[in-house]
């Protein structure tokens, strides 16, 4: 197996973050790693002549590469060794198209300037942003072996997905002369002799890929010193004050996006603010379902914001009373009134949002990739975007169509009000009545709609390893509920006198200065949440710790890593065995998981996957601090610098306080235990 890191930098381009280049930074990152090959890739630039100081340094292979900016993405182009000129000439174009930020070359342009792709290594950015998506990865696919991720979580679930690029985890860091901690982000190959042909043919077969040298894709290196951790569930366990925590915020600095559940964080102290906090979470936490719920108010109310029913009625009247008086007054027409434009009607301008939504949605069937071959199966891409471009063609022309009555509606206006000043013949006034009825039935919907949001019901549910969360709509009791809704210090006094009719209450809203308009939907109905237990009641204090720990652990989905530090410090080891195990060895099959425990219910029922036991040893220099590590069933602990310790022993004195304890207490159950 070989190790590789082909995604470093030793530039500060306009894409980084200011930093001096170190050559005996990278020497030293080589021959720590023990690594047998990497990759100079640049942001959109090669630099020949530090490439060659580089590739002389180093005792292992060095390839040329390039990191490029290809439409909304990033993509390592790494060519051979020996073709170092030619490189150098293709790159500099790059470098010549990309001169600031926010510059990018296509597809197209990447194949102008490199020719045939197939003679290059290339690995876009692919569970890592910026990732290269959609048509711009289609279109490279035919010279892709391989994608690019940022973790370890990401490397696995892109390996046991068949559908998935072949992952690669490379350190993408900066050989900088002040860098203190050495990347741990490589991958490991299984190849003989290092060349661009051999790494494409290897990256190709996923069975040839791992993050571990000897044990695939089950464990990866987490310390720079060789410290590895499983990819599925491990625990640290060990006596007080040997680093356990301090081994957790070591991992916590080494890995990005990381949930960390420290010791305690989770218990309550004050049962009031306790109670009040953990509300404010859970509201906040499932806001997304309030905006669900009020996701058809709030369209309609964008809409009905706009309508002014009392204006559509003065104009209604001025028209019907002017129509009159131009019926009654005949005598007082003279040629200024007798003017074509003297009663002339405005052009309706027609609206375009509909045909806009057209062509997103043919543009978004043309552009999506997972359903391509079920898409294509019914339907002729060609076609599809011929549609596209006609429909386009069509938009521009009733935009200039709108554009020209505009300008015409704008002149009649001033000419009718020109001719008005130089007569006494009443003039019609100009009303729009399909608007105004238009305007009618999109109230009426409106308040059909609010109507049943404000409706009493159960809007949203969802358990959570026995407890059940829930949310319940129901009509304001009063102005003060609706100021805590909005979360403010207003006044909703006479607002709420109006409650019942909701285009009334609306109107009283749109009165109130200070009152964001984007806020409005929120005030219409009162949603809140319970959370209830096993039995269907409301939790209790200690009931929403648990309940807490939950959501947190179940929240970490959401990251790469999960850290939890002694869980048993806040709940009963009935609750650990029951949910927290369970929850926790559920999410390790897709994450790392690092628990801390001194607790037998935790340490040893979990089923880890991967122990690590933690020492101190006082020495003359200071203390020394030694991690052991191995799988639960092995026999001996190893640490990274060879050492070893029994596994029995150890288990046993962290766990069970001693086989002597473990006995006594064993036999003790016995004792009582019904016959």
């Amino acid at each position: 197996m070989k190790k590789i890191d082909l995604h470093i930098h030793t530039v500060k381009t306009i894409s980084d973050r200011e930093f001096t280049f170190s050559i005996d930074t990278f020497k030293r990152y080589v021959a720590d790693a023990k690594l047998d090959a990497v990759a100079v890739t640049n942001h959109d630039v090669f630099d020949s002549a530090q490439f060659r100081l580089i590739r002389g340094a180093l005792p292992i292979v060095v390839f040329p590469g390039i990191e490029i900016n290809v439409d909304m993405g990033h993509v390592l182009v790494i060519a051979r060794p020996t073709e170092l000129d030619d490189f150098q000439a293709k790159t500099a174009e790059v470098s010549r198209r990309i001169t600031k930020i926010g510059d990018r070359i296509s597809v197209e342009a990447l194949v102008e300037i490199f020719g045939d792709l197939g003679n290059y290594l290339v690995i876009p950015h692919y569970d890592k942003g910026p990732a290269i998506s959609g048509e711009t990865l289609v279109k490279l696919a035919p010279y892709v072996c391989a994608g690019e991720v940022d973790s370890a979580k990401k490397f696995v679930r892109n390996f046991k997905d068949p559908d998935k690029l072949t992952p690669v985890l490379f350190s993408d860091s900066r050989m900088a002369v002040d860098f203190a901690a050495l990347p741990t982000r490589q991958t490991f190959v299984d190849c003989g002799e290092v060349t661009l042909e051999a790494l494409k043919a290897c990256l190709r077969d996923k069975a040839k890929v791992a993050l571990s040298e000897r044990d695939g894709n089950n464990l990866w290196q987490v310390f720079d010193d060789g410290q590895q951790l499983s990819t599925g569930l491990n625990v640290v366990i060990g006596a007080r004050s040997t680093g356990k925590s301090h081994t957790l915020d070591r991992i916590a600095d080494s890995v990005k996006n990381v949930k960390y559940i420290r010791q305690f964080s989770l218990v309550q102290h004050d049962a009031s603010i306790d109670e009040r906090e953990f509300k404010d979470s859970v509201e906040r936490r499932r806001s997304l379902v309030v905006d669900e719920y009020l996701a058809s108010l709030k369209r309609v109310l964008d809409v009905v914001i706009k309508v002014d029913l009392s204006a559509h009625d003065r104009r209604i009247d001025e028209y019907i009373n002017t129509l009159l008086r131009s019926a009654e007054e005949t005598d007082k027409r003279d040629a200024f009134s007798k003017a074509a434009l003297f009663d002339e009607v405005e052009f309706a301008v027609g609206k375009t949002e509909n045909l806009h939504e057209l062509i997103s949605s043919v543009r978004h069937v043309i552009e999506n990739i997972e359903y391509r071959s079920v898409i294509e199966k019914h339907m002729d891409l060609a076609a599809l975007k011929r549609l596209a471009r006609e429909l386009i063609e069509v938009l521009r022309a009733k935009a200039s169509e709108a554009s020209r009555k505009r300008i015409v509606n704008e002149l009649v206006k001033e000419i009718r009000q020109g001719l008005s000043f130089h007569t006494s013949a009443p003039q019609v006034q100009d009303v729009d009545l399909y608007a105004v009825a238009m305007d009618r039935k999109r109230v009426k919907r409106f308040t059909d709609i609010v109507d049943r949001v404000k409706k009493d019901k159960v809007v949203f549910q969802e358990t959570l390893q026995g407890f059940k969360i829930e949310a319940r709509s129901q009509p304001f009791a009063g102005a003060g509920e609706i100021k805590a809704a909005s979360g403010t210090k207003l006044s909703f006094g006479e607002a709420f006198r109006k409650y019942d009719g909701a285009y009334a209450y609306l109107r009283e809203l749109m009165k109130i200065d200070g009152l964001a308009p984007a806020d409005y939907y929120k005030l219409f109905a009162k949603v809140s949440y319970r959370i209830l237990n096993k039995d269907g009641h409301p939790v209790s204090g200690g009931e929403r710790s648990e309940f807490r720990l939950l959501q947190e652990i179940a929240d970490a989905r959401n990251y790469d890593l999960l850290l939890i530090d002694e869980p048993e410090s806040s709940f009963d080891n009935l609750f650990l065995k029951s949910e927290v195990n369970q929850i926790l060895k559920s999410i390790s099959s897709t994450m790392p998981v690092v628990v801390v425990t001194h607790n037998s219910t935790v340490g040893a029922s979990i089923g880890a996957d991967y122990l690590l036991f933690t020492t101190k040893k006082n020495e003359s220099g200071g203390p020394r601090y030694r991690i052991f590590s191995g799988h639960p069933t092995d026999k001996i602990l190893i640490s990274v610098d060879g050492e070893t310790i029994v596994s029995y022993g150890t288990l046993l004195d962290s766990l069970e306080a001693g086989a002597e304890t473990y006995e006594e207490r064993r036999e003790a159950y016995e004792a009582i235990k019904d016959r």
